[in-house]
């Protein structure tokens, strides 16, 4: 799969989640039984689930599925989401705590950073910093799925009172 060429380089990481996250149960620098000094685990970190499952937050046909939170992270460094806009959606102008970054994986969003516009398609990103205004507005007839990043976190908290409806999926689901 080949995406065109922006002139800059991106590498991006992208997370799937199955209603549980895997996280280790020791330090992400290293581990316990670390050899003094090397900051290399002498054997495998043991695993455990992190957190009680997947939350989804919804109103209609807009939803935000929450991959990564303090819950499972350990910590409020970073928030992950993939994010569902309908089509014909248009939100409106708002600020954001921490830079927010949108990865589009399909359909096409009008990013309108304060005041200007930028046209998203699928393997573009764009970025909003906190003393940005951002409006997003959905081209055409397709809905956009999209991953977004805030850093540091404390979106997830602040966005969750905006949204009537939470669901949370388990390793059951």
């Amino acid at each position: 799969m080949s995406y065109p060429s922006p002139g800059i380089s991106f590498g991006c990481l992208i997370l799937f989640s199955a209603g549980a996250l895997l996280v280790p149960n020791t330090p992400l620098l290293g581990h316990a039984n670390a050899e003094a000094g090397s900051g290399h685990s002498t054997s495998s970190a043991d695993y455990e689930h992190a957190g009680t499952g997947t939350r989804i937050f919804s109103a209609g046909e807009l939803a935000i599925k929450v991959l990564v939170e303090a819950s499972v992270l350990g910590s409020n460094e970073v928030e992950v989401g993939e994010i569902f806009l309908p089509p014909g959606y248009e939100g409106g102008g708002h600020r954001h705590g921490a830079i927010e970054i949108f990865y589009i994986i399909e359909g096409v969003m009008n990013h309108v950073v304060n005041d200007e516009s930028h046209i998203l398609e699928p393997g573009m990103i764009g970025i909003v910093r906190p003393a940005d205004t951002v409006t997003h507005k959905i081209v055409g007839n397709q809905g956009v799925k999209a991953v977004v990043i805030w850093a540091p976190g404390g979106e997830v908290d602040r966005l969750r009172q905006a949204f009537p409806e939470e669901k949370v999926l388990t390793s059951e689901h």
